[in-house]
């Protein structure tokens, strides 16, 4: 069997006047709003006149009040009040126009009666109120058989904007407060019916406006966040609209979720699906000619790790150093046995401070009060050869074969020639860092050593830092150095001496690429590990800059193709529209 066709019925000739009069008096539209026939045309009333004359019965209930429920006797019909118990009475008068002022509430073709348009509408909103989920059900409004049955006109059509601003005011009246309503399947073409939706229900948390024909970002800015609006939504539901499905269709996903996003910094679900809160667009590509410039790092690419020692027992290696360093501080004629004897040395005394500590303030720091004592003519024109810096070396040929020691003997006699010195290998491990593994030189394998430290210059007590590195080989069965109790012997030893820089360089962790810039907390870095190597370090270096937190640092980093100089000028971009907790407490960083 079919479903009977319903047709709205057609108001009697002046009562959108008489209803907009009612509405007027309930405050629930503005006094000098006019109200509009199917034609579009302002009645012929136009707006009521203003008054100058006080109340007649200041002691009578507004109708407002009838709508808040203050006064439960103004809410009966006046025909009940005037004649209780004689319905023949209260019809006449009805009929009659009852009490002056009323002459017109009379009900013509099924127009609703002025004293109960709120009562119908109230009841209308309560019909599709549900308290326990704080939903409000407004979907397919024009197919509504209520509405249809009282001739109220959808507040869904162009003509009655005053309508939804009946509806939204009732709503906001709810208990408990609405936190979700849907306007799915509505036909919605305009924008403007959201306008009081967002007055009167500002912290609205869910809203749906699936299967509606919204075709531009205008129609989403009356209710967007950034106008102040809604700026408590968490969930938008937009599908079926042309300006969504055509940006899906041209491949412009990305755009319209960014653009959504950027209206609504508070929103976590989309479409159905969960989104950053703001999202990243990639920037086009400039067709500018201009230079491109480069992204100067704040922090290297890869953390500073521990010592590292492959390849080889790292006890042969620590029992190397911790004999070979006090021998060649107090005794260095004994090393002879370490040495092989084709043994090659040289050193290069760097005198240029380093960077970072001239901005520290380390050779003037009262900490280091014997740095100015320090010189360097030892080390520049001293061990038997002089300083080995071929980037600064005069004397020609012969000062280059001079500064290259060959043989143990050869190799003694330099280094006994060197400044005195002390290391505390044994007291202050930290200060040093070594790395060690095999290297195949020609048929052998060899074991390459590195290590970066400092040792104090005697008798000056000032401090310089260091780099040395040594091949070594195991020592053969009967060789001096095996005779002499070395289970390895030195094949090539270069040393080179710097000025004093902290050993903070090789602390383990992130690196400072300038001095000040901020790094990592241990927090944050263990926060970042589940990432690939790769993308950590990009991540890790975004956040340095932005200062953003992890969500937000990889979406950005995502909609960007994971290009760092491309994220960056996205968030430039996006930056003022970041709420707060968009970035990370100042406790995720080291300064």
């Amino acid at each position: 069997m079919s479903q009977p066709a319903f047709s709205s019925p057609t108001p009697a000739p002046g009562s959108r006047a008489i209803a907009a009069s009612a509405l007027r008096r309930a405050g629930l539209i503005d006094q000098d709003a006019k109200m509009r026939d199917a034609s579009g045309k302002p009645s012929r009333k136009g707006a009521p006149k203003q008054s100058a004359r006080p109340r007649a019965n200041p002691y009578k209930p507004r109708a407002i009040d009838v709508v808040m429920g203050k006064d439960q006797q103004a809410a009966k019909p006046l025909t009940a009040r005037l004649a209780p118990g004689d319905p023949a009475r209260a019809q006449r008068l009805a009929i009659k126009g009852g009490a002056r002022g009323r002459r017109n509430a009379i009900s013509l073709n099924g127009a609703p009666v002025p004293g109960r348009v709120i009562d119908l509408w109230k009841e209308w909103v309560n019909s599709r109120w549900n308290p326990e989920a704080k939903f409000l059900n407004l979907e397919r409004i024009d197919e509504d058989e209520y509405l249809k049955r009282h001739g109220l006109t959808s507040p869904t059509s162009q003509d009655a904007t005053k309508a939804a601003q009946v509806i939204f005011k009732i709503a906001s009246q709810l208990k408990p407060e609405v936190e979700t309503i849907s306007l799915a399947h509505n036909g919605l073409i305009s924008g403007r019916i959201m306008v009081p939706l967002a007055h009167y229900l500002p912290d609205l948390v869910n809203l749906s406006l699936e299967g509606n024909r919204l075709g531009g970002w205008k129609e989403i800015d009356y209710i967007a966040s950034k106008r102040g609006r809604l700026q408590k939504l968490r969930e938008l539901i937009l599908k079926g609209n042309p300006m969504r499905e055509l940006d899906y269709k041209n491949n412009r996903a990305q755009q319209y979720k960014s653009e959504i996003a950027r209206r609504f910094p508070a929103l976590e679900m989309l479409d159905g699906e969960p989104v950053a809160r703001v999202g990243f667009d990639a920037p086009t590509a400039s067709v500018s000619t201009s230079t491109r410039h480069h992204t100067v790092l704040k922090s290297f690419a890869w953390n500073m790790e521990p010592s590292f020692i492959a390849g080889v027992d790292g006890a042969i290696v620590s029992n190397f150093f911790v004999r070979y360093f006090p021998l060649f501080d107090n005794q260095r004629g004994a090393l002879i046995h370490a040495y092989a004897p084709d043994a090659t040395f040289s050193f290069s005394a760097n005198t240029g401070i380093p960077p970072r500590a001239r901005i520290e303030g380390i050779h003037v720091s009262k900490e280091y009060p014997n740095q100015r004592k320090l010189e360097w003519a030892p080390w520049l024109n001293g061990g038997q050869g002089g300083s080995r810096n071929l980037g600064r070396i005069a004397g020609g040929l012969q000062r280059v074969t001079q500064s290259l020691h060959l043989g143990s003997e050869q190799t003694i006699r330099a280094i006994v020639d060197l400044p005195v010195t002390r290391h505390d290998v044994a007291g202050s491990p930290e200060k040093f860092s070594v790395d060690a593994f095999p290297v195949r030189q020609g048929e052998r394998t060899n074991l390459l050593v590195t290590v970066h430290g400092q040792f104090s210059e005697l008798p000056s007590e000032g401090i310089r830092s260091f780099d040395r590195s040594f091949v070594l080989a195991m020592a053969p069965e009967g060789s001096r150095a095996k005779q002499n109790g070395w289970e390895v012997m030195i094949l090539s030893d270069q040393l080179v001496v710097r000025a004093l820089s902290s050993f903070d360089a090789w602390r383990p962790g992130p690196m400072r690429v300038q001095a000040g810039d901020l790094l990592p907390s241990a927090g944050l870095q263990n926060a970042l590990l589940p990432l690939p190597e790769l993308q950590r370090a990009v991540m890790q270096d975004l956040i340095l800059r932005t200062r953003l937190n992890l969500q937000f640092a990889e979406d950005c980093l995502k909609n960007n193709d994971w290009d760092l100089e491309r994220a960056l000028a996205n968030y430039e971009q996006v930056k003022a529209t970041l709420p707060g907790d968009a970035y990370l407490p100042p406790d995720a960083f080291m300064a």
